[in-house]
């Protein structure tokens, strides 16, 4: 039987590395998704992610209740994630890294690949932050609704409706941007 979040983290408190180990693979896709969605940037998202694990780690008796570990984790990246995009104002973007290395075989294929990044990327920053979680979470993830609505401590139905609106938004845009083309 697989453990629960409150007896790895019980774990974790009496120094079990192993079990930090554990908590880590349980919600390391979660916690990227969730920093994707915030930042949008999978660079960004990383960076966010380790710190944001590291703090989790190092603050586990924190942890009020145990058992709501996913949800705590996912709250200090959510906030990890902020911060990291208000240091983003100095830093070169993405896009500027990419076509400055254009190293490619096939540069046709990258420019396309590119351009589908960058409007994927401004679809998704065209939703709210609660939505691009959601949608990250449910179909990047393969999160259930009730995994997303314990883990972001919303009702079911918000996240029904979170996940109907933002996937209906990103149909308008994407689809908006191939008929201009």
């Amino acid at each position: 039987m697989e453990e629960t979040d409150a007896q790895l983290v019980l774990a974790v408190r009496g120094g079990d590395r192993a079990a930090a180990d554990r908590l880590l693979q349980r919600y390391l896709r979660a916690c990227r998704a969730v920093a994707l969605a915030v930042t949008g940037s999978e660079d960004d998202a990383d960076d966010v992610c380790q710190d944001g694990f590291i703090t989790a780690i190092a603050r586990i008796g924190e942890c009020r209740d145990p058992a709501r570990f996913g949800g705590w984790l996912l709250q200090i990246v959510r906030n990890r994630a902020r911060n990291q995009l208000r240091a983003r104002a100095v830093r070169e973007t993405r896009a500027i890294r990419e076509e400055a290395n254009g190293n490619t075989a096939d540069p046709a294929a990258a420019a396309e690949r590119t351009e589908l990044r960058l409007r994927l990327n401004a679809a998704l920053q065209a939703l709210s932050a609660q939505q691009r979680e959601v949608v990250l979470l449910h179909d990047l993830e393969g999160w259930t609704h009730r995994e997303i609505a314990e883990r972001l401590e919303l009702p079911a139905g918000t996240v029904r409706s979170h996940l109907h609106y933002a996937r209906r938004k990103l149909r308008d845009l994407l689809g908006r941007a191939d008929g201009d083309a």
